[in-house]
């Protein structure tokens, strides 16, 4: 290596470091409910089926969700404008499910994170009480910090994360898996398993809106310094394939410590998390317990605060399309992120019982409407696009919207059925 090689490497390093951010924040809002629930109850349930499942619908989503980074950075607006030029109806759908999205996946990583805390705090403290105390910090943080506060608190969250995620894996497989050699756990390849796949899809790696919320990420970071091409899509191409790795990560957190167990795995969220924490106690050690607890609690502050501001942004910025604010008002947003949040606290306080069956139906509808968007996002690059898309990019969206498409199908079939 040439002397002068190394300063160049540094100073390219750092140049792609400071445009680190919406990617990230992408990666902070998709590891919440999609990976310590989804990912890892599909390794509790079926060990190592479905590893490769989660790694297809990764890669296969891959092209719609670079779409939107790469449609801000080469026309400088937000993918929302786009979907606006594409037509009314593709418009005011997105409206619609991002309005349901917001409130109901607010208020399930509110009461998740709430919940876990609670697990974790040595004194009694009410869920609740922790649901209105998270709920106020991370409004503090995005009011007072926007979001300059936002990345940074993002970027902490992805580094411990990834470091504890990491170990506890690594600790979990010296320890060896709980399940016996001789072990036959039941299949997911089963239509009656199908609902579980789609839920476990619709979220993997974050349902589809993230990847007009993660364009007005990049739209506030070029607010702060300007964001090249190769800048945008090092960071979105970070974010997102750490996102994809994480989750395999999670399927073995659940395939070693839980699959195989005598006790049976717990669906709800929050009761499954708490049994994780508990596992690894038993299993490995009492000493883990605040390990696995710090990475649950992690997980979901990270999606809770990332949840808040991104739907915020994306609703802020729909009604300012649709003429109901003027843009850049800052008080817009204040209003929207306040709305959200009460309105995720209302479900709460009065629809509890009901949250559960809420998320299943705000993960389905996200599968079912992921094809219609990524379509979208892939007619807005052909025909936007200022350099033509590779033919790799060609094929692999195409291959990717045959197989959501065929998917979407096979549900809508097996449904009807279930209904007869």
């Amino acid at each position: 290596m040439h002397t002068d090689s190394l300063p160049k490497l540094l100073l390219t390093l750092k140049h792609r470091a400071s445009a680190l951010g919406p990617g990230l924040l992408m990666a902070t809002a998709a590891i919440g409910g999609s990976h310590l629930v989804a990912s890892t109850q599909a390794g509790a349930l079926f060990g190592w089926q479905l590893l490769g499942l989660i790694l297809l619908v990764n890669v296969l989503k891959y092209p719609f969700f670079r779409f939107g980074v790469q449609y801000t950075l080469e026309q400088g607006e937000s993918l929302l404008q786009g979907y606006q030029r594409k037509g009314r109806g593709y418009f005011y759908s997105f409206i619609v499910l991002n309005l349901i999205a917001a409130v109901v996946n607010t208020a399930g990583v509110l009461l998740l994170t709430a919940s876990l805390l609670h697990y974790a705090l040595p004194w009694p403290i009410s869920v609740t009480l922790l649901c209105w105390l998270i709920l106020a910090v991370c409004l503090l943080i995005l009011l007072l910090g926007h979001y300059r506060a936002l990345d940074k608190v993002a970027k902490i969250i992805m580094v411990l994360l990834t470091l504890t995620t990491l170990s506890a894996a690594v600790i979990a497989a010296m320890n060896g898996a709980m399940a016996p050699a001789d072990y036959q756990g039941p299949s997911p390849w089963q239509l009656a398993m199908l609902g579980f796949l789609v839920a476990l899809m619709g979220w993997m790696p974050a349902p589809i809106e993230i990847s007009a919320i993660s364009s007005l990420w990049l739209t506030a970071k070029q607010r702060q310094q300007p964001i090249s091409r190769q800048q945008g899509l090092f960071d979105f191409n970070l974010g997102y394939w750490l996102t994809a790795g994480l989750a395999l990560v999670f399927v073995s957190l659940g395939a070693l410590v839980q699959y195989g167990s005598d006790q049976p795995i717990a669906l709800a969220g929050a009761a499954f998390a708490q049994q994780l924490i508990g596992m690894y106690g038993s299993t490995i050690g009492d000493w883990s317990r605040p390990l696995v607890a710090a990475i649950a609690f992690l997980c979901m502050f990270g999606t809770t605060i990332t949840v808040l501001d991104g739907y915020a942004r994306s609703l802020n910025e729909s009604f300012t399309l649709l003429g109901v604010h003027q843009r850049g008002q800052r008080r817009s947003y204040q209003g929207w992120l306040l709305a959200q949040a009460l309105a995720g606290m209302a479900v709460i306080l009065f629809f509890r019982s009901a949250l559960g069956p809420m998320l299943t139906f705000a993960m389905t509808l996200a599968f079912l409407t992921t094809p219609v968007f990524a379509w979208l996002n892939y007619r807005l690059m052909r025909r936007h696009s200022t350099q033509p898309l590779s033919t790799l990019l060609v094929w692999w969206s195409r291959l990717g919207l045959l197989y959501l498409v065929g998917f979407a199908l096979l549900f809508l079939l097996w449904y009807s059925k279930l209904l007869q």
